[in-house]
């Protein structure tokens, strides 16, 4: 039950009870004044009857000397020499008495029947029930109204903070919210984006510290490249030079890993022919690659951000998994899959991230860092990136890191398990449902046997030129001479 109609509940329930109790109180309030004056114009008549008998010796008004309907407890009352009224209740009107000692020992009596004022007393209660009944709808719509209210300033704030969680930077809880009411809602919105704007600072710091250091690496890891070039040749200066390349390759990866976590990356579009340009890129990178070209596209795409895709894909599918490696066209899908054992679970939920791998490799030649430049290259191009398992009949087990396992289905056979006994997760936020580990030259190798492991990259029609957040600002469109 949302907000909106617990809040509704709450005032109707307490509106019922306030105006129930204000009823009784009115209702017992009239009803006893309006007792308490009939017996005084009781009394009074008997006043009058009394005067009249004494000098008439005749009763008038209906008068009774020691009536023998006259009610116990008034006789009783009277018998003590006080005048004294009682009032019977009755099905319909109530009966009022009014009764005086005589001086011979006997009872001057009147009975009244007042059905002038019962039926006044009805119509009160009427008149409660309609107001009982307007105040309690009332209150139930201005209750849902500004339940409403705050229901969708709320699902505004949750809204937004899913848009901030997701990497949209420009949001900002408080405007979504709306400012003019200020309100706990407004609050929440102000303490969300203080925490976001922090957040994004501490990020925005460690991205700025470990892109300088990387920059601050190139020179002397140059200078050791070059001293490692003047070395005599031999097995030591082999291992040299190739740790050296290696240090020299991490670097470069770290400051474009750095690049993409900011927001001035854009994408220079160029118009692109994928059922040219993808063989002519698997052949240069991995000859012995297997290119399928099922449906042909043209996409407005970044030619240079496609292709170091494709290389950190077609490189962790023939360090890690088993020949022969098979990359389709599509349409606008790209899809790389080798026949080896396929990404474990546990990488699968866990999705890319840097510096961490699935190999218990310490030679260094693997950072984790391959995937997850690809994640953010798609980003970029506005793509989406996933990452599963395939067995033999074509099923898929993929891993979303923000669900964990559950059964949505793949993109190849919907609904079937993986052999690896996870269940189908799709990730399709550009991140990848990928294992955590670098791409080409960062992944660990896989630790479970399966039908081998797929990356499928889904570009759109046409990739963003501005990335958000990004002031805003054209990119020059040119074709690609090469896929003309």
């Amino acid at each position: 039950m949302g907000i909106r109609w617990k809040l509704s509940a709450a005032i109707a329930v307490v509106s019922t009870l306030v105006t129930l109790a204000l009823s009784i109180v009115v209702h017992s309030a009239t009803r006893q004044s309006m007792i308490e004056n009939s017996r005084d114009v009781q009394d009074e008549r008997l006043q009058f009857v009394h005067r009249v008998y004494d000098s008439t010796a005749r009763a008038p008004f209906g008068a009774k000397v020691d009536d023998p309907k006259l009610p116990d407890p008034l006789r009783r009352a009277v018998e003590s020499g006080e005048r004294a009224t009682y009032v019977q209740q009755t099905d319909g009107a109530p009966i009022v008495w009014a009764a005086t000692p005589l001086g011979d020992g006997t009872v001057l009596s009147l009975r009244t029947r007042f059905t002038d004022s019962y039926p006044v007393l009805a119509d009160l209660d009427r008149a409660l029930v309609i107001g009982s009944l307007s105040l309690v709808v009332g209150s139930c719509a201005l209750a849902v109204a500004l339940g409403g209210q705050l229901s969708r300033r709320l699902r505004k704030a949750a809204q937004a903070a899913g848009e901030v969680a997701a990497g949209e930077t420009s949001v900002r809880v408080r405007e979504a919210v709306g400012a003019r009411v200020r309100d706990e809602t407004d609050e929440l919105a102000g303490a969300v984006d203080a925490m976001a704007d922090a957040l994004q600072g501490r990020l925005e710091a460690e991205r700025r510290v470990t892109a300088d250091i990387a920059h601050e690496l190139r020179t002397p890891v140059t200078g050791l490249l070059t001293a490692a070039e003047l070395l005599p040749p031999g097995r030591p200066t082999e291992l040299v030079r190739d740790r050296a390349q290696a240090l020299r390759q991490l670097v470069e990866d770290v400051l474009e890993v750095a690049r993409l976590d900011g927001v001035a990356e854009r994408a220079d579009l160029q118009e692109v022919r994928l059922g040219l340009f993808v063989p002519r890129r698997v052949r240069a990178h991995t000859p012995d690659a297997v290119v399928r070209v099922t449906e042909d596209a043209t996409v407005w795409t970044d030619p240079r951000r496609l292709e170091r895709i494709l290389g950190n894909l077609l490189g962790n599918a023939a360090r890690y998994g088993r020949p022969p490696v098979e990359v389709t066209v599509d349409g606008r899908t790209l899809r790389v899959r080798d026949h080896g054992p396929g990404f474990p679970a546990a990488l699968l939920a866990d999705g890319p991230s840097r510096f961490r791998t699935g190999s218990r490799d310490r030679s260094g030649r693997g950072h984790g860092l391959g995937l997850t430049i690809a994640a953010g290259q798609a980003r970029v191009l506005g793509a989406e990136l996933a990452l599963y398992n395939a067995d033999e009949t074509g099923a898929t087990a993929s891993g979303d890191p923000s669900h964990g396992a559950s059964d949505t289905a793949g993109p190849d056979t919907p609904g079937e398990p993986g052999t690896d006994g996870t269940d189908k997760i799709d990730k399709a936020d550009g991140t990848g449902g990928a294992r955590p580990d670098g791409g080409a030259d960062a992944d660990g190798p896989p630790t479970e046997d399966g039908g081998g492991a797929i990356a499928e990259l889904r570009l759109p029609v046409t990739a963003p030129s501005e990335p958000p957040g990004t002031p805003p600002g054209g990119v020059p469109m040119i074709r690609d001479p090469e896929t003309s």
